[in-house]
This record gives C-alpha cells, sequence and structure tokens, in this order.
C-alpha cells in the first residue's frame, strides 16, 4: 500500500468490479434507448412502461454510485448523489457532468415517479436527459479506466 502526498492511504481501484457495473449500464441504457414514443399518452396507454423506466433510472443510479465508490477506495464519497462529487473532485467526471447526474430537484428516478401521476408530459424530458447522462458517464468513466488510475 503506497500514500498520497496528504497521507491518505492509496488503495488500487477494482478494475474488474467497475467493467462489470459499466456492462449493465451499457445494457441499461441501451433498454432506454429502446422505448418507443415515449410520451405521456404511451405513459397514459401502459402504466407498466413508467415503472419499468423508473427501475431503469434506479439501477442506473445505483450502479453509478457503486461505481464512485469503487473508483475512490479508501475513501467515503457519501450518499450516492455526494458521489458524483466526489468523482468530479478526483477527475473521473466534470462538473457539468456531475450536476446532470445528481439533479438538483433530485435522482432521475425520483423525478419520474412525482411526474408519472401529476405531470406525465415531463417524463420524456427527464428521461432523455438521464439517458444523455449516464451514456456520458460510461463512456468517461471507461476512458478514465483505459487510463490507468489506481497503478502503482
Amino acid at each position: 500500500m503506497t500514500t498520497s502526498s496528504a497521507g491518505a492511504a492509496h488503495l488500487p481501484v477494482d478494475r474488474a468490479s467497475i467493467e462489470h457495473r459499466l456492462i449493465t449500464m451499457r445494457k441499461s441504457v441501451g433498454q432506454l434507448d429502446g422505448l418507443e414514443a415515449l410520451d405521456s399518452a404511451r405513459l397514459a396507454a401502459d402504466p407498466g412502461a413508467g415503472l419499468v423506466i423508473e427501475r431503469i433510472l434506479a439501477l442506473l443510479y445505483d450502479l453509478a454510485a457503486a461505481v464512485n465508490s469503487a473508483a475512490l477506495p479508501g475513501h467515503s464519497p457519501g450518499t450516492p448523489a455526494t458521489s458524483f462529487g466526489a468523482a468530479e473532485e478526483a477527475g473521473i467526471i466534470d462538473a457539468e457532468l456531475a450536476g446532470a447526474l445528481a439533479p438538483a430537484d433530485g435522482p432521475h428516478h425520483v423525478l419520474v415517479q412525482l411526474y408519472l401521476d401529476t405531470e406525465p408530459e415531463r417524463v420524456p424530458a427527464i428521461v432523455a436527459a438521464a439517458r444523455s447522462a449516464y451514456r456520458e458517464y460510461v463512456r468517461r468513466v471507461t476512458d478514465w479506466i483505459a487510463a490507468g488510475p489506481g497503478e502503482d
């Protein structure tokens, strides 16, 4: 084990764990891509579609938080939402992407839950924003892993 200049323990990054989660994240983003005609009429006609969307978004959120934790061994990134800030501080993602992944109003899956019954016309935009953010997150983490973090 090595230590950084700040004296904190530096542990190796568990690449296999991260890469496995990224595979699941790619598949989940692909499932969101496969949803056709996602609009308020579809959500009203097919209530199960909203539940599936909410579940996929919750899975993506949880997987990203797990990736952030695995990418920062020896650190406690806190809550899933704050883990995106920790990933930003580590140089894995930038501030814009961190904000897109942890919107001020709440996680994408929670927003979908809230708006399905009250304002379903807002759901497609939430899903599009989440899909874009998670696709970019997977790309950036993949690039970060390829650059060889945590190797001593």
